[in-house]
């Protein structure tokens, strides 16, 4: 795949996640074979006047590759001031998220709640290509409440993006239910810009299914929570570290910016993540949800994984 002037080595690209793809599990995920990492969601107005908090929030790694800065808002104004923040310099790629199903974003008419409103989600798009010297993209979703996908694919594409993501749930969706890899085929066979698929892919089946759609890339989220390995299985590659040796890593990069106090009660749910997928781990995640030590939670984890 090739957005505008950058090209990707392979189609795998790890999802933005808030709250989960932070700069340690960004990194460990690139080297595990991601190709592409996103920010987590950044405010254009905290890039204006909240700028320590968007400081701890566009931190990376020098082992992430392609690196995308997710924005959102919903002021063409605001966006247009934020889209050449130095905070936004460190990235090869801006992309705008249109998909977002949280309350708190979407009673701001940010996020999937744009998709109500393609008029602005278009003067957006185009006040944000019109100011940036990046390539934009957008990620979406199937609509609010119903499949308007490809018209709003479409107005991306014809809006000057130069790559869209489609999340085939609609935003009432939430993430229940089955994606729609019909949705995602269709689109792809509509558009002339590069079409990412997102959505339900967590194994070697799903994988294989979203390429069938024919989107030029994959973006994989939730299904790599606890599981960044889950990039070396897709590319057929050997670990290069034992697992609990890449939750070490995860750990030891977050330590460098972050205080334990704050990184003690921020890693539990990682470490619930990590611990999920091993087998006879019920009394040890009980262990890592009250866990006021990462020293003792990485024990508990070491034990596990060396069973």
């Amino acid at each position: 795949m090739k957005i505008r002037n950058i090209d990707f080595n392979n189609n795998l690209i790890l999802a933005p996640m808030a709250g989960v793809s932070d700069v340690g599990f960004r990194d460990v995920c690139s080297f595990l074979g991601a190709d592409a990492t996103y920010s987590e969601m950044l405010s254009c107005r905290a890039m204006l006047h909240n700028p320590k908090k968007t400081s701890l929030m566009t931190i990376t790694s020098e082992n992430e590759k392609i690196k995308i800065g997710q924005i959102f808002g919903h002021e063409p104004e605001i966006m247009a001031k934020a889209i050449n923040s130095p905070f936004l310099s460190k990235y090869q790629i801006i992309d705008i998220n249109m998909g977002c199903p949280a309350p708190k974003i979407v009673k701001n008419g940010e996020g999937s709640a744009l998709m109500k409103n393609i008029k602005l989600a278009s003067e957006i798009i185009k006040t944000c290509v019109k100011f940036s010297n990046l390539p934009v993209t957008v990620k979406f979703r199937l609509g609010f409440d119903k499949d308007i996908s490809t018209d709003f694919g479409r107005m991306c594409e014809e809006s000057g993006v130069s790559a869209v993501t489609l999340h085939a749930r609609t935003s009432v969706q939430g993430y229940s239910g089955c994606a729609d890899y019909d949705a995602i085929a269709k689109l792809k066979q509509t558009l002339n810009i590069p079409v990412i698929g997102n959505g339900d892919v967590k194994d070697i089946e799903s994988y294989k299914k979203m390429l069938l759609t024919g989107v030029d890339a994959v973006m994989i989220g939730r299904g790599a929570q606890g599981r960044p390995w889950i990039f070396s299985e897709f590319l057929n590659k050997p670990l290069l570290e034992t697992k609990f040796n890449i939750i070490k890593r995860h750990v030891e990069i977050l330590k460098r910016f972050y205080d334990d106090k704050w990184l003690t009660l921020y890693l539990r749910k990682h470490f619930l993540w990590y611990a999920a997928g091993e087998y006879n781990a019920s009394d040890v995640k009980v262990k890592l949800a009250t866990s006021c030590s990462i020293d003792k939670s990485l024990e508990l984890l070491e034990k596990l994984f060396k069973k």
